[in-house]
């Protein structure tokens, strides 16, 4: 069994390429890439002496901040799996998190210590709460860690457990999607691959490293041939982003489609961005009239979408640099295949709608302790995503919606996408959100939900009417319901199990 995956040995041998250099700015400080790796390093060797052994999972909640990194790459060194957790989880979501993966410790923030100490009640593997900061009753600091000596890598197979990454839950329990080494690894290296920009070597990180996005993105960054520059926001803040582009002159962004909606309602004109040229949006589909209006307003920036699912280890697809096509996510990167298949699994034409089917190296191990679940999404080789899309005759893949979200109005396919991407064309839309509710004549009936630009006017009944000039009439909704803030997930996602609770 190979053992040359191993992201510890990739963590040294980026280090060994690039040197010692300024390689993170956040909040004002600047870290160097060798004291980062040497906190590293030190961190592995006090988790050992605490009794951290090989395969044990530690969970990971904290808002971005250099000791995320830090921490991964020291469970990492230490043989040990990451099990990253959103710091926006109420106690009975985490709770889940740590008596499922039957961890053996957390590391967290002060900010987050009531929530974590309430959340680990009764869990009976758990026997350290790791905090960046104060020592306290029952809580170690982090920093008393890293006073240990340095370890060397701990031996792991490739198929080895790295990361265990819990889904967002959005139709039950979330369920944890087991990430091999080599499953990063490549990953990691098929994105560098094929979304490489040349030259561009400051890039700004909104995106919570504690998801799947953002995690693979800290990998990218190791496959990376140029010494590069990480700018790390704690948590997305659209006025704070502005800010350190024009500050740092950054040249890359990744992001998901709400930050750029949100970006788009502050004065983008009254800043210096020239020195934007590349975002990469995922995670969910980007409204085109958003990509459009964003690149309209700051004209050095091409956007490009791509396309992952965490049991994808977050990246199958992207659009390459220069080639990209408008509405797609782009083209499989090197070593993923795609299919679309109908309800009996048979392949359908290009441009024709089905399941979407990846199948390559990034592909999960399976869900953590459900084998009947990993049986019913992996068939053949081929993850099932769920996703509903389309490839045209160039290779180019299309997302249309998740399958689970059709709605099906009087025998039609509706795709709540398609309605969001048609509303939030309206001069007054900031974000929309679709969901079906039940009705005895059609089956299913359209509802949306839009939250209004700041300062902005509209009626329901507007806001219908404008829908009719954009969609058929089998699909624009018969009720738009105005809220202050429509809900969106963790990772800002369009929240659409809370969207049906308010039904």
């Amino acid at each position: 069994m190979s053992r040359q995956h191993n992201l510890a040995l990739l963590a040294e041998e980026a280090l060994e390429r690039h040197g010692d250099y300024d390689s993170l700015f956040f909040e004002g400080t600047w870290y160097r890439s060798e004291d980062v790796a040497a906190r590293a390093r030190r961190l592995a060797g006090g988790l050992v002496e605490l009794g951290l052994e090989p395969g044990d999972r530690v969970v990971v909640m904290m808002p971005n901040a250099p000791e995320v990194p830090i921490v991964y790459h020291a469970l990492w060194r230490a043989g040990a799996a990451i099990t990253p957790a959103i710091f926006l989880l109420p106690p009975d979501e985490l709770h889940h998190v740590i008596a499922d993966s039957e961890a053996k410790a957390i590391v967290t923030s002060p900010e987050f210590l009531p929530t974590v100490t309430s959340a680990c009640e009764g869990v009976d593997t758990l026997k350290w709460i790791i905090n960046v900061g104060d020592e306290t009753d029952g809580v170690l600091a982090l920093s008393s860690l890293e006073d240990a000596a340095e370890i060397p890598i701990v031996d792991r197979h490739d198929d080895d457990l790295a990361a265990l990454m819990y889904t967002g839950g959005t139709t039950g329990r979330a369920k944890g999607v087991m990430l091999s080494h080599e499953n990063l690894y490549f990953a990691g290296q098929s994105a560098q691959k094929a979304s490489h920009a040349p030259g561009l070597t400051r890039t700004i990180v909104p995106l919570p490293l504690a998801h799947s996005f953002g995690l693979i993105v800290t990998v990218v960054g190791l496959h990376r041939e140029e010494p590069h520059v990480a700018i790390l926001q704690r948590w997305f803040d659209a006025a704070n982003w502005i800010e350190l582009v024009e500050e740092h002159r950054a040249q890359q962004s990744t992001v998901v489609p709400t930050m750029l909606q949100i970006l788009l309602g502050l004065p983008l004109e009254d800043h210096d961005l020239s020195s934007l040229e590349d975002i990469v949006s995922g995670a969910s589909p980007l409204p085109l009239e958003v990509a459009q209006e964003f690149e309209r307003r700051v004209p050095s920036v091409k956007i490009r979408e791509g396309y992952g699912l965490s049991e994808t280890s977050a990246s199958c697809s992207v659009n390459p640099l220069g080639e990209g096509r408008t509405g797609s996510v782009g083209k499989m990167i090197p070593g993923f295949d795609v299919r679309i298949v109908d309800e009996d699994d048979n392949d359908v034409a290009a441009g024709e709608i089905g399941e979407v089917l990846i199948r390559g190296k990034g592909v999960m191990l399976g869900y953590w302790r459900s084998p009947e679940a990993t049986a019913d999404s992996i068939r053949d080789g081929w993850f099932y995503t769920g996703d509903l899309g389309k490839v045209d005759e160039d290779g180019y893949l299309y997302i249309v919606d998740r399958k689970k979200d059709l709605i099906i109005r009087g025998g039609f396919n509706v795709y709540p996408r398609d309605i969001e991407d048609a509303l939030t064309a309206h001069p007054a839309v900031s974000v929309a959100g679709v969901v079906g509710k039940p009705d005895p004549v059609k089956g299913e009936e359209v509802v949306a939900f839009v939250q209004l630009a700041a300062g902005a006017e509209a009626t329901p009944g507007e806001i219908v009417e404008f829908s009719k000039t954009k969609l058929g009439a089998y699909k624009y909704p018969r009720e738009v319901r105005i809220v202050d803030q429509v809900p969106l997930t963790s990772v800002l996602k369009i929240d659409r199990k809370k969207l049906r609770t308010l039904l």
